[in-house]
């Protein structure tokens, strides 16, 4: 039973629960969106198996990893003692903070504005502060404002540098060089090592029990990654690479993901396949639009020129350079089968089928009592949110804008693929472990002071809290993330798995580093600076959507006040109000 102090305010403790589910909810369809965007738009994932995904990566990040940060959003932003002896006002000024950061996300995902979670939160505890006139932690200390504040700006500049750094490696590796598959062959199994090991090791030192780093030892740091590394490298030789050879390179379009386990078997002529593809297809267009039409690469007049001498490129048994000779004005080098940059054919997709059509028009004439009819509307709720187009825009501006960025090789694209699963993976760890503070730390402030009657914000955060909260991130990206995803995606520059890997990849390291530290950076604004970073690795400004990130940037500057307004004003109010 709660105290006596507290018990008649059981129902700030209800509608804070009920902002919680909200706010955590649009948490996850605002801001984990950001976090597969880039996979969904450059069609490594679609919507469905992203969903599934995010639901069990974001519990996985929460659950293991969040509490740490929680303790900065519940404790570090107002001061406390104003409300000392008073615990019901404090239950209210938090129960106002949760309403006032709920409402602006839920309102931000409808209209597709991608916002900082982090600074909505913040900005709804300022709100509070200055309604309760409590003190606000501006000055540079642990869990101030100003730290936080500063994480924003510095945040999105360090990820544009890693993700910069890691596309232009991969770049200057493999995607600019001569015969750019065949190195691509050669470099994949140490990629797929490394993503491996890296995600690995954030794991191991962002666990909750983990010492620091100082304490961890730099030499059982260094073993975990070694060791990660080689096993992932050995696996990546003895699976993957047969997987590789039979589906790239004899283009044998039965073979499929799931058959990655069939390892050396797949070397053989006429390998035991289980569930065999229909063979209609090697690799997917990462470039094409809807329409089946390809805009990046227009510029790039220099990638279609091949090698003068074909004996100086490294010969390989299935691989052969094309002799310039050979090129005939006008012809397509991507998709020339017998050049080491091809890429297979590919036929324009049909129209992308809404949820709409999908599932309510074929019930629509039925009478109520059909049970056809009831599952059609059952279908539609529970899976219109992953059966949306969220990657095509017909924009002129944005055509142009995806013109001007370089094109690679498919194939070589398809390889990155795999990198990019297990980096927007990692990307949504890192999210559940950061962002999960957004909802959960005034939640489980009035939580804390309910049950003990007196002010209580230093009892640490119930697992349970993170359970509820991990499940609620995935379900709002599942239901209501399509509209971010459509406004993230391919809007700041063109996309592609290699984009995509580096951009998830340096945004992840990014944010948990972040979170090792405590401070609530923005995923968004990662993210976003590493979208920027890859960006701009064309070389050519005008690859970039500048008008995009303005847009960003403005929804970014709003949020603090819109969302410290609101939850402000709802506080304001409610201290005051005259009563009987």
């Amino acid at each position: 039973m709660p105290p006596i102090a507290t018990a008649k305010y059981d129902w700030i403790l209800a509608l804070t629960t009920i902002a919680f589910v909200f706010s955590a909810f649009g948490n996850g369809a605002n801001d984990v969106a950001n976090s597969y965007a880039t996979s969904i738009a450059a069609r490594t994932l679609n919507m469905a198996t992203a969903g599934v995904l995010a639901i069990i990566t974001e519990f996985i990040g929460a659950v293991a990893m969040g509490a740490r940060v929680t303790d900065t959003i519940k404790n570090g932003i107002i001061g406390i003692d104003r409300f000392e002896g008073k615990p019901g006002a404090l239950m209210l000024g938090m129960g106002c903070a949760e309403v006032g950061s709920a409402a602006w996300l839920i309102f931000s995902t409808h209209v597709g504005f991608p916002v900082s979670t982090t600074q909505t939160v913040v900005g709804a505890l300022i709100g509070v502060g200055f309604a309760s006139q409590a003190s606000i932690t501006w000055a540079w200390e642990d869990g101030s404002v100003s730290q936080v504040a500063a994480s924003w700006g510095i945040a999105p500049l360090i990820a544009a540098g890693f993700s910069a750094v890691i596309f232009g490696t991969l770049k200057y590796s493999v995607l600019e060089r001569t015969d750019s598959f065949k190195w691509a062959m050669r470099m994949i199994p140490f990629y797929l090592a490394g993503t491996g090991a890296i995600l690995a090791l954030f794991i191991v030192i962002e666990a909750p029990t983990a010492p620091s780093l100082e304490e961890f030892g730099a030499g059982k740091a260094v073993g975990i990654i070694l060791g990660v590394f080689v096993g992932c490298l050995l696996i990546a030789y003895a699976f993957f690479m047969p997987y590789f050879q039979r589906r790239l390179i004899k283009e044998d379009g039965r073979i499929k993901f799931y058959h990655i386990p069939l390892g050396p078997l797949l070397l053989k002529d006429n390998p035991p396949l289980y569930y065999p593809g229909k063979g209609d297809g090697v690799v997917v267009s990462y470039y094409e639009d809807a329409y089946g039409k390809v805009q990046a690469g227009q510029k790039d007049a220099a990638k279609q020129e091949t090698s003068a001498d074909a004996a100086a490129i490294l010969p390989s048994p299935e691989i052969t350079a094309l002799q310039k000779s050979s090129e005939q004005p006008g012809n397509d080098i991507e998709k020339n089968i017998d050049s080491a940059q091809s890429t297979p054919e590919i036929k324009p997709r049909k129209k992308h089928v809404g949820p709409t059509e999908r599932f309510i028009d074929p019930v629509r004439e039925l009478s109520w009592v059909n049970p056809h009819k009831a599952w059609g509307y059952i279908k539609w709720i529970l899976l219109q949110g992953v059966t949306r187009d969220v990657v095509t825009h017909d924009s002129p501006a944005l055509r142009a804008i995806h013109a001007r960025a370089h094109r690679y090789d498919d194939r070589v694209e398809h390889l990155w693929t795999y990198c990019q699963v297990v980096s927007a993976m990692m990307m949504s760890i890192a999210h559940g472990s950061n962002d999960v503070a957004n909802a959960v730390g005034p939640w489980a402030a009035v939580y804390s002071t309910y049950n003990a009657g007196v002010v209580e914000t230093e009892a640490p955060t119930p697992i349970w809290f993170l359970v509820v909260a991990g499940l609620l991130l995935g379900l709002g990206f599942w239901f209501y993330g399509y509209n971010i995803v459509r406004a993230m995606g391919n809007k700041i520059t063109q996309m592609s798995p290699t984009r995509g890997f580096s951009v998830e990849l340096g945004a992840a390291i990014t944010v948990l580093l972040a979170s090792r530290l405590g401070l609530p950076v923005s995923t968004t604004q990662c993210l976003t600076g590493a979208s920027m970073g890859v960006a701009l690795m064309n070389y050519d400004l005008g690859a970039v959507n500048w008008r995009q990130l303005c847009w960003i940037f403005g929804g970014w500057v709003l949020t603090l006040p819109c969302a410290g307004l609101i939850a402000g004003l709802i506080c304001l109010m409610a201290l005051n109000t005259p009563h009987l």
